[in-house]
Parts: structure tokens; sequence; C-alpha cells
């Protein structure tokens, strides 16, 4: 079993910047790529942004020149450095990693989600 722990969301005004951090523990042999997704009230669940491993990224084009996601591999936590947020970045943000677990077994883990809310 797979235990994802996020922390950092908030309220914030527009313009201003958060950091998201996600920490993975449990039965993890391997990680392929940890990243953030968000899930808009009456929209479905968007990817926000991914790294790899050996440190590709992938980002969502409303965040490109925003968002930084960033990882630690020694201690399985992924990183999102959000600036310049704007109100359509309101979401609950949710954690995800994919890899292989001791038993050899495919992981897609979520975590609970952390609420980010831009308003003035």
């Amino acid at each position: 079993q797979v235990q994802l722990v996020e922390s950092g969301g908030g309220l914030v005004q527009p313009g201003g910047s958060l950091r998201l951090s996600c920490a993975a523990s449990g039965s993890i042999f391997r990680i392929s790529a940890m990243g953030w997704y968000r899930q808009a009230p009456g929209k479905q669940r968007e990817l926000v942004a991914t790294i790899t491993s050996d440190g590709t990224t992938n980002y969502a084009d409303s965040v490109k020149g925003r968002f930084t996601i960033s990882r630690d591999n020694a201690k399985n936590t992924v990183y999102l450095q959000m600036n310049s947020l704007k109100p359509e970045d309101t979401a609950p943000y949710y954690c995800n990693l994919r890899g292989t677990s001791i038993f050899l077994r495919t992981l897609d883990s979520w975590g609970q989600g952390t609420q980010v809310t831009v308003s003035s």
C-alpha cells in the first residue's frame, strides 16, 4: 500500500505564490513518475505537471512559465512551485504516483487532494 501526503494548499491573492508538497511512503519499489493534477468544479481532472525518475518534466499549456515541478528522489517527494497564480487555477490539487510496488505490481496511486484557492 502506498500513502501520499499532500501539503501546501491554501488561499492566495491573484499574482501570489504557493508551493505544494507530496511525500510518498509505503510498499514502493520503484517510482516511474510523480505529478500533480487538478479538478475544478464541473470539470474533468486535468494534468498540471509531471516529472519522471530521470527528471523529464511535462506541463499543461495553461501553467507553462508559471509553475515548476521538482522532485527529491531520496525523500520520495515531489513539489509544485506555483507563481503568478490566477483565479482559474482554483481547484483541489491531487498528487499522483506511478511505479512498481515491492510485490512487483503496478502502482497508480492518488493523494486525497489539497485545495488551492486564488481570490482577492
